[in-house]
């Protein structure tokens, strides 16, 4: 057997520091994946019903694509081009529904072959085996989701080009490729966003085969061929919770308009699981705001839990309770009501 790495060397010190800062989920839909084969994925991404979760090494070659950008406008700028709008002064495209995105820089002038023409200025960095894939096939048949980010941008500013700028991590290797706006592209995906964002009820999966090669390595594989429910407790994993097309939540268990962003994180204690990020049958309700789910045979209500030490069957379950550990809440268990009462949740 070989002997495994010791927890504390310095390099797995540094991964668990950057895993411990844990990002929030984006508040928008993001014009970086848009072009997203499954709209399923998009969905649960903008619901944060998914929030994968990387590891500290990937989280450093997160930051160092990021580190890069800097990099790359010196370059640019070195060689006469007028980029503007890039680091923390970048500039977005918000086309409502709350479908928006950042974007790297414009390049006013000096971009060769077009030194007049503005363009959308997109940063990556590949590895080795993605950048000989891009020099070989080009932007849009490589990397589709890049096209389809940059159409959108172009289409946002009303630019009508777009450099794309990578980089080989493996060598410092330079690609650029100039790309032309396609505007009925570019509104194909900005509707898209918008319809999938306002969209109440989860739209089916790409593929039902977990190996299907799309699927294999997705954030929401677990949750499409597994589990099928979140692990998450939030707002927008609430059954009460509305998108607007102006780019805001609503609430409709407490008939409240514009959820605060930090609030939606959280949620409240009237939470209701969605009824698409389950893996049970709902059976009904207690009332209009209460859903109840089969689990294991037995029905369990769903939202701000009750004081139920005296009458079980009277129970209501908060949501976080049920996914710690739906069979204790489905158990009857008459010690539930008084474990609940001294500790304030069902023991996982």
């Amino acid at each position: 057997m070989k002997v495994p790495d010791r927890m504390h060397t310095i390099a797995n010190l540094i991964d668990q520091a950057h895993e411990a800062r844990v990002e929030k989920p984006r508040p928008h839909m993001g014009a970086s994946t848009l072009g997203h084969p499954c709209e399923r994925w998009l969905w649960l991404s903008f619901r944060w019903a998914v929030q994968p979760r990387f590891s500290g090494r990937v989280l450093r070659l997160f930051r160092r694509g990021q580190m890069e950008e800097a990099t790359i406008v010196s370059d640019l700028r070195a060689i006469g081009m007028d980029i503007r709008s890039t680091g923390s002064s970048q500039s977005r495209v918000d086309f409502g529904c709350h479908v928006s995105g950042s974007i790297d820089g414009i390049i006013e002038t000096g971009v060769p072959d077009a030194p007049a023409k503005r363009h959308i200025a997109e940063f990556k960095t590949h590895s080795r085996k993605s950048f000989d894939n891009l020099v070989k096939n080009g932007v849009e048949k490589s990397k589709p989701m890049h096209y389809v980010q940059m159409q959108i941008y172009m289409a946002g500013k009303e630019i009508d080009r777009a450099l794309y700028f990578a980089v080989c991590k493996d060598d410092d290797s330079i690609y650029t490729e100039r790309v032309r706006l396609n505007k009925e592209l570019a509104e194909k995906f900005i509707n898209r966003g918008r319809r999938i964002a306002l969209e109440d009820r989860m739209p089916p999966p790409l593929s039902t085969d977990p190996s299907w090669y799309e699927c294999k390595f997705c954030d929401a594989n677990d949750f499409c061929h597994n589990t099928n429910t979140t692990k998450h407790v939030n707002c927008r994993t609430c059954a009460h919770s509305t998108p607007l097309e102006d780019s805001t939540w609503r609430c409709e268990r407490h008939d409240e308009n514009g959820i605060p962003l930090d609030f939606q994180h959280v949620g409240c204690d009237s939470h209701a699981l969605h009824p698409d990020m389950v893996q049970w049958e709902m059976a009904g309700g207690v009332d209009e705001w209460t859903p109840v789910y089969i689990i294991e045979g037995k029905r369990v209500a769903n939202g701000e839990p009750s004081d139920c030490v005296f009458n079980l069957a009277d129970c209501v379950f908060s949501s976080a309770e049920i996914l710690a550990n739906p069979a204790a809440c489905a158990s009857g268990d008459p010690n539930i009501g008084e474990i609940r009462q001294q500790f304030g949740r069902v023991i996982g």
